[in-house]
């Protein structure tokens, strides 16, 4: 073979690699593309389960005021973030899970809203606050609700032409085709605040769960088709309650029985008008997320997931009850936290650590305790791209 044959053999070589390896580069991101996912949004909303900074520590629930200093956000992200919790939140996982970024939280002007907004803020109530105030509940020093959170996410809707599903069906559609609508737990603050006083229980029930639908209904009218909801946890599994509640009153799984049968009973109705829902939006995806029976399940296989500790906090005082003292909580100068957050349930006395939540975002996720499945959803859903 003569020299210039090789040179012409090796340019074409050349030329075939170079061809076939373009090729692969560009079925390579096709393939990965960040737009083949079942949703390129997520609107939140909730409580400070799923308040990823919404609030500080001057605007936080009462007791618990300090999530601005360490070691909240100490397990992931390694400094504050103004999330509840040592790390990552359930929204967290959710995201993660459809490989979308941390969700940006409402009050953050400067953040990226490309892929969603959070609007939930921690001690939020499904009840606006006018009721507490009326009644005089000095306990809810938090004055949004579900329905402060409601209209900041219409003013951003404004800002995407989308003020009205009627007068602009187009523009509405394009905003909801690729979102997810994700409703956090809500409405344990409603009872919480009312704890002392004369208002009975029955009334909160049906003012919250009654409040749950109304700001469902709205969020659908607009135009919304995919959504989770959560309901209430196992309220009675919670530091706090287990620290005020005589020894007498615990369930099965050892936690505070009244309060834990509370929250069946609110999950109970929720549930009710969920069905209605759906009935009234047939075209919709509306998935409720067992929270309830989740952490009791996770309480019961407790050793297996790796917790040791079911009740007591990992930030707070050692000199206490469950290590949970109201006036020394997580984040205050006198309060400590334990070297092994993935060991505890509960993180600072209401909320839940970094590894509590991961598994309840599992038990979503792929668990099997939302109803219809989380991947039903999922496989109704037409990807992009």
């Amino acid at each position: 073979m003569t020299s210039s044959s090789t040179m012409a053999l090796s340019t074409t070589t050349s030329k075939l690699v170079t061809t076939i390896t373009t090729l692969l580069i560009l079925l390579t991101t096709v393939s990965g593309s960040p737009n083949r996912r079942p949703f390129n949004k997520i609107y939140a909303f909730g409580d400070s389960y799923t308040d990823t900074g919404n609030t500080e520590s001057a605007s936080g629930p009462n007791a618990f005021t300090y999530v601005s200093n360490p070691p909240y956000g100490s397990t992931f992200f390694h400094h504050p973030t103004n999330r509840y919790s040592d790390g990552r939140l359930v929204i967290d996982f959710v995201t993660e899970s459809l490989s979308l970024p941390y969700l940006p939280p409402y009050h953050n002007p400067k953040a990226d809203t490309s892929y969603g907004v959070n609007y939930a803020v921690a001690g939020s109530t499904a009840i606006p606050y006018s009721f507490f105030a009326k009644n005089n509940l000095t306990l809810d020093i938090q004055p949004q609700s579900l329905q402060t959170q409601f209209a900041w996410f219409n003013k951003n809707l404004e800002g995407q032409k989308c003020k009205n599903m009627k007068s602009t069906p187009e523009e509405c559609k394009k905003v909801f085709d690729d979102a997810l609508i994700w409703v956090g737990e809500i409405g344990a603050n409603d009872y919480a605040y009312t704890l002392g006083s004369s208002v009975q229980t029955k009334t909160i029930q049906q003012l919250s769960t009654r409040n749950v639908y109304g700001f469902l209904e709205a969020l659908l009218e607009k135009g919304a088709k995919y959504m989770v909801v959560e309901g209430l946890p196992t309220t009675g599994c919670l530091t706090l309650s287990m620290s005020l509640a005589p020894t007498s009153d615990r369930d099965d799984i050892g936690c505070v029985g009244s309060l834990n049968k509370q929250s069946y009973d609110h999950n109970t109705i929720l549930q009710t008008k969920i069905r209605d829902l759906r009935q009234k939006f047939p075209k919709t995806v509306i998935i409720y997320a067992d929270y309830w029976n989740a952490y009791r399940s996770i309480v019961k296989n407790a050793p297996k997931l790796g917790f040791k500790e079911l009740y007591k906090v990992c930030c707070g005082s050692s000199a206490a009850p469950y290590n949970f003292d109201v006036f020394a909580t997580c984040g205050s100068e006198s309060s400590s936290s334990c070297k092994n957050p993935s060991q505890y349930i509960n993180w600072d006395g209401v909320h839940l650590t970094e590894a509590m939540y991961k598994v309840v975002a599992e038990s979503f996720l792929k668990g099997g305790f939302t109803h219809p499945p989380f991947g039903s959803m999922l496989s109704s859903k037409q990807y992009t791209g």
